[in-house]
């Protein structure tokens, strides 16, 4: 028998309704805030994935060619893309909010949470330089959060010219930054002597390594990090512009109400390339060793990269596949309504042209409805509207159609009401 490619999966119909009850959530509050709707291909020239991908990315993207031997590659996150639609569309209003959502691929090993084939919900704002664009797309997390029933968050935030501030009083030179940005990125997967090995085998001293790894290691509430990092970067005019970004947004955060979530973590990193200032990580409260499910940062160099005008960009994207099953582990999804609504059973092939009636009328008004197809026994219909989680069935026979009535079961109570006709609708929606 056949089966998915190692690293992807079907998604059976129960567990679609809650992934896209979960997409229609932050979809709300996503055009809530003035988001607007982007689509763009799933692949893309080779070439504009590989820019300011960094080298980890370049190596997990599906390359191929096509039949004109043009090289393409499946996208591995939807920012490249909007930083190329940007370029390209110079007519867009500024500044540009959109969002999206759709599949993204990444040749990876496959493991519980990591997938080769996986969902993302973005949302960026494009055209402001000024922190409160950060502080915007964090507000937009906190509230998609909330929305899916979550009451705690922890944002980590960190701001790229402050790390790499400290890479350099490290002394490692700028041709391996970036280099060491990686490495550092991998400090929850491999531990810090698994990063410090790293730094090494880029001919970094050892001693360096261990200095930059506990300089990095300050973490906690902004007033006291903030505070502290700033006397460490005096001699850094980068450093301190990151200092002052991650200021600025922690006072937006006060306004937008989430300040108390934050915490300051000097050793996030965000592995790609392209980030440039504010990097940020949201996690769940009481969940935080299921890790980050939700994540982003400013990316200012890109559409210039791109060949479009210098323009300041952010953003955040939740991974929908770590969602999902974590409202799962919470037990979100107990007391949401998802599926068929109403079940219209007719008693025999006499009414089923009533019985389709029916179904047409609950569906005019948006009451999700199926009906019997097969022609199957009564009692064969209630066990097949059971088996599907349909909430009520709502039977039409012969000597009921005749007296103007109907019968609606409530499958959860097994509650059987006889009601006119004309009360359908009304009862059905109460």
């Amino acid at each position: 028998m056949y089966q998915p490619p190692r690293g992807t999966r079907d998604f059976l119909p129960d567990e679609m309704y809650k992934r896209n009850w979960v997409l229609d959530q932050i979809r709300e509050v996503y055009e809530s805030y003035g988001f607007e709707p982007l689509g763009t291909p799933a692949f893309e020239s080779w070439e504009l994935l590989k820019l300011k991908s960094g080298e980890d990315v370049i190596n997990q993207i599906y390359y191929f060619k096509d039949k004109a031997d043009r090289e393409l590659g499946l996208r591995f996150d939807l920012t490249t893309s909007l930083a190329r639609v940007v370029a390209v569309h110079r007519e867009l209003q500024m500044p540009f909010k959109r969002y999206a959502m759709g599949t993204v691929w990444r040749y990876e090993n496959p493991s519980e949470k990591r997938f080769r084939e996986f969902w993302q919900a973005d949302a960026d704002t494009v055209g402001v330089s000024d922190s409160i664009a950060d502080a915007e797309v964090l507000s937009v997390a906190v509230d998609c959060l909330k929305k899916m029933g979550f009451s705690g968050f922890v944002i980590k935030l960190n701001d790229r010219r402050i790390l790499e501030a400290f890479i350099k009083q490290a002394g490692i030179p700028q041709d391996r930054v970036l280099d060491a940005i990686r490495a550092v990125d991998k400090l929850l997967k491999v531990g810090k002597e698994g990063v410090i090995k790293e730094l090494i085998k880029m001919s970094i001293q050892e001693e360096s390594a261990m200095w930059l790894l506990d300089s990095l290691s300050l973490t906690g509430t902004p007033n006291n990090v903030l505070v502290e990092t700033e006397k460490k970067l005096m001699d850094s005019q980068a450093g301190l512009k990151g200092l002052k970004a991650l200021k600025d947004l922690v006072e937006y955060a006060k306004s937008f109400d989430y300040n108390k979530y934050i915490d300051i973590e000097l050793s996030l990193a965000r592995g790609l390339d392209y980030y440039t200032g504010p990097v940020f990580e949201v996690l769940a409260k009481g969940y935080e060793d299921y890790g980050s499910i939700a994540g982003g940062g400013r990316y200012d160099g890109i559409i210039n990269l791109l060949g479009g005008e210098n323009t300041p960009a952010t953003g955040i994207s939740f991974g929908i596949d770590r969602l999902v099953p974590l409202i799962e582990m919470k037990g979100g999804f107990n007391d949401i309504e998802l599926g068929v609504d109403v079940l219209v059973a007719p008693i025999s092939a006499v009414v089923k042209g009533e019985a389709i009636k029916v179904a047409q009328e609950l569906r005019a008004v948006g009451i999700s409805t199926i009906i019997d197809l097969l022609g199957r026994s009564f009692s064969k219909q209630l066990e097949y509207a059971n088996k599907k989680g349909v909430r009520k069935v709502v039977i039409v026979g012969k000597q009921e159609l005749e007296e103007g009535c109907l019968t609606i079961k409530d499958m959860k109570t097994g509650d059987q009401l006889k009601v006119k006709r004309s009360r359908l609708l009304e009862i059905i929606k109460s």
